[in-house]
């Protein structure tokens, strides 16, 4: 785990910005002083080429999956892209694992999503026996590999793993296996609350809770005023809350079970425009960092201040103006 420093922040993209945008917005984060940056793929592109290219193009900052599907790759192919990444930044990757969606995964990539924790478990397993010895077999409950050969040395024979949490089974899995939790749509209350359910699945294996790093992805939009960031984040929160159960049943915990149950029923019935104006004030600013600069430089450190480690900024844009909103966030949120 990195030194602790009361200023760590970082950036991570999810969408809206074409490859060469997301490496000037890294570009641009590593000169402001974050400290890491974080891609997802979803739609938005190839994540591991895309970091490849911020890997070239920095010196410092780490550089990190969050997260990549461990439905959409092999266990040996993820392992190899990280080793890749890992090669060519210098040593800065960070391996960001999660189970993805149902929702995602069975329409989208035509690949039956079952047993998500146990083929998580078993591709840490693959990826950190292939990295460490440079051959695998392996013979687990959804995986088996008969033998997979690392044709090249890994410059590390260990890589962070971060994985994606929300709730307790998957919190303490995290615990018990991962360098780190990543959280997202959290309110401020979600360190203190992953808290406990991380450090179970660590002491049930003998880690210390301290060893697991608490982050968090905090969808972000700035604006000249808190309406106008408000009204960028909205879509996001609906597009959440209506098509993804799990960040439903997420909100709905987090204090807005009835605007959760609202927004999924208006989303069902194909309103989308209608959806977005469910969205009340309350559950955006529960849940992001809105507002003008100062506000969301107040905002992050309220999360600081509240137990999270690493808070990551999530710039949510769109449009022909999108770089320029990521670029605008960037810099109001820079340590």
């Amino acid at each position: 785990m990195p030194p602790m420093s009361a200023s760590r922040i970082g950036i991570a993209v999810t969408g809206g910005l074409s490859p060469g945008d997301v490496v000037e917005c890294v570009r641009l984060a590593e000169e402001l002083g974050y400290e890491s940056a974080w891609v997802a793929e979803g739609h938005g592109g190839d994540q591991f080429a895309i970091l490849a290219a911020c890997a070239v193009a920095t010196r410092r900052i780490r550089l990190g999956t969050s997260i990549s599907s461990v439905f959409v790759r092999s266990a040996p192919t993820i392992a190899m892209a990280a080793a890749t990444l890992d090669d060519l930044s210098g040593g800065r990757f960070i391996l960001g694992l999660g189970s993805s969606h149902r929702v995602q995964v069975e329409p989208e990539h035509g690949i039956a999503f079952s047993q998500p924790v146990q083929r998580l478990r078993e591709t840490v397993d693959v990826v950190r026996a292939l990295l460490r010895d440079g051959v695998v077999s392996y013979q687990g409950k959804v995986i088996r590999i008969e033998r997979f050969e690392l044709w090249f040395t890994p410059r590390r024979r260990e890589i962070p793993i971060y994985l994606a949490g929300l709730f307790p089974t998957m919190l303490e899995v995290c615990g018990e296996i991962a360098q780190g939790v990543i959280l997202t749509w959290s309110t401020l209350d979600a360190a203190a609350r992953v808290a406990p359910h991380v450090a179970s699945g660590a002491l049930r294996v003998g880690r210390r809770p301290d060893e697991i790093e608490i982050a968090s992805l905090l969808p972000c939009a700035v604006a000249a005023t808190r309406e106008a960031a408000r009204e960028r984040l909205r879509p996001s929160v609906a597009t959440y809350a209506g098509f993804f159960p799990r960040y439903n049943r997420l909100m709905a915990e987090s204090g807005f079970a009835e605007a959760a149950a609202i927004i999924k029923r208006v989303w069902d019935s194909g309103d989308r425009a209608a959806a977005v104006r469910a969205v009340p004030d309350a559950l955006v600013d529960a849940v992001s960092v809105a507002g003008t600069p100062a506000d969301v430089r107040a905002r992050v450190d309220a999360y600081r201040a509240a137990g999270l480690a690493l808070p990551i900024i999530s710039p949510r844009v769109g449009g022909p103006d999108a770089k320029t909103q990521a670029l605008e966030a960037i810099r109001a949120c820079a340590p």
